[in-house]
């Protein structure tokens, strides 16, 4: 994914050749991406970077309805992008195919339910619906497209022609945040060959976390027509497959939130990347501009509907006397060659990249010096179950990233002890517990502003 920023303020995208990729621009945030799409067409496999090259580009019918995500089909190479208003399938020189209406509509974010549940006594207006998740749902050729009308509602969308299979809204576990900015929200599919799938969420809340829980798990049955779709996996008077902010945490940090940048699954774990505000202990913080941001790996076992494995990492990158700590984008694969022997592992093992931006504050406004780190999967596990023995010992406390101010002695667990000796590092016993710990990467490329 390649961006830089125009004069007029938009963002263009493209997709060079591999030698071609001599400097990779900076993600730009999340409040505006591109009007434009370009995509490079192949004429000629020269090394060099031709004056005259031929782009398709594509352009939404409204400047202002600037394109938030965007997927590309591995079987068909088909894109699909969500925008401002509008979901769009594109051919892979980025002509048009469909585009699917998602908004304006009249709105109130203070309507809740939404007027399309019940009548709403608030004042209406025009509003736009920003696209906040989009995700195909391979195995039952559809796509997820979630925004931010009526407190957040989601639609699937059949892969071949953007038709509504269904747009649940009835019920609350159907409003996923009233937030209108991207990068905000991040979700995560898993799905057995032949079973119903299962949705993980995790979203800003903006202060709502009585209303919009920070992160789920939901069902996804293949028929979009049941009536399960996107409950939670497990909800019950005592326990829920769920997590919200507590009060006790916005009174500490009252702009408290939890961003979520990029997610994904690898092996018996499904895993997010966030950013979030922290404070000292004891210390209130109630302007925005004070505040000190975390960037952050959670992992949690695919089949633990009560979150007991909850996992929550602090990471970044240093060089020199240089912290990196203010994630902006993600993304995991597969090393090459060079890259799998420096990191000794190899070529099929996953890998995370990461953007990160100098230092701790400005989140929303990031300094221009930013640095790529590399993250072996491999080496994430391992110091988890380091963390885990280590704490299952009774040393350090349980930290929990939505809970401030509050700490949780690790107490002595034998048993537990016992059985991660005995297993490897993505074994499913490490699923039985939550606890936290530090995470350095490798820092790769150091890119500057100056």
């Amino acid at each position: 994914m390649l961006g830089h920023r125009t004069r007029a303020g938009n963002t263009k995208f493209a997709f060079p050749r591999m030698d071609q990729r001599k400097n990779w621009p900076r993600v730009p945030d999340s409040d505006g991406w591109s009007v434009a799409l370009l995509c490079l067409f192949l004429a000629s496999f020269s090394r060099n970077v031709s004056s005259n090259a031929l782009f398709s580009t594509f352009h939404s019918e409204n400047r202002d309805w600037t394109f938030n995500h965007l997927t590309v089909h591995q079987g068909t190479g088909a894109v699909y992008v969500g925008a401002i208003n509008r979901v769009y399938k594109l051919s892979g020189n980025l002509t048009i195919l469909v585009a699917h209406k998602t908004g304006p509509e009249e709105d109130n974010k203070s309507c809740y339910p939404p007027l399309i549940v019940q009548p709403c006594s608030e004042i209406l207006t025009l509003t736009n619906n920003v696209n906040k998740l989009l995700i195909i749902d391979y195995s039952e050729n559809r796509l997820l497209a979630c925004g931010s009308l009526y407190q957040g509602v989601c639609k699937l969308l059949r892969l071949d022609d953007l038709f509504i299979l269904v747009e649940p809204s009835h019920k609350k576990e159907h409003y996923l945040s009233s937030v209108n900015k991207t990068g905000t929200m991040y979700g995560v599919i898993v799905r057995s060959e032949g079973e119903d799938g299962k949705l993980f969420i995790g979203t800003a809340v903006d202060g709502k976390q009585d209303y919009f829980p920070t992160l789920s798990s939901r069902k996804l049955p293949r028929d979009p027509e049941s009536s399960a779709m996107l409950d939670y996996e497990l909800h019950s008077d005592f326990v829920s497959s769920l997590i919200k902010i507590p009060s006790d945490t916005l009174a500490l940090v009252s702009h408290f939130d939890i961003f979520y940048i990029y997610g994904f699954a690898s092996g018996n774990f499904v895993y997010f990347l966030t950013v979030q505000p922290e404070t000292p202990e004891g210390v209130s913080i109630n302007s925005a501009s004070d505040l000190f941001y975390t960037s952050r790996i959670v992992r949690l076992c695919k089949d633990d509907p009560k979150f007991h494995s909850y996992v929550s990492l602090p990471f970044g990158c240093v060089r020199g006397d240089t912290e990196y700590r203010l994630l902006q984008a993600a993304y995991l694969s597969k090393p090459g060659e060079v890259l799998a022997k420096s990191l000794n592992i190899t070529a099929q093992e996953d890998v995370l990249f990461a953007i990160f931006s100098k230092g701790q504050k400005q989140y929303h406004q990031p300094p221009d010096d930013s640095a790529l780190c590399v993250f072996p999967l491999r080496a994430v596990n391992a110091q988890i179950k380091d963390r885990l023995q280590s704490c299952y010992q009774g040393e350090g406390n349980l930290e929990l990233n939505w809970l401030l101010g509050k700490d949780v002695q690790c107490t002595k667990a034998v048993r537990m002890l016992q059985l991660l000796a005995a297993v490897a590092s993505e074994n499913i016993y490490q699923c039985q517990a939550l606890w936290h710990m530090s995470l350095s990467g490798f820092p790769s490329l150091v890119a500057s502003g100056d």
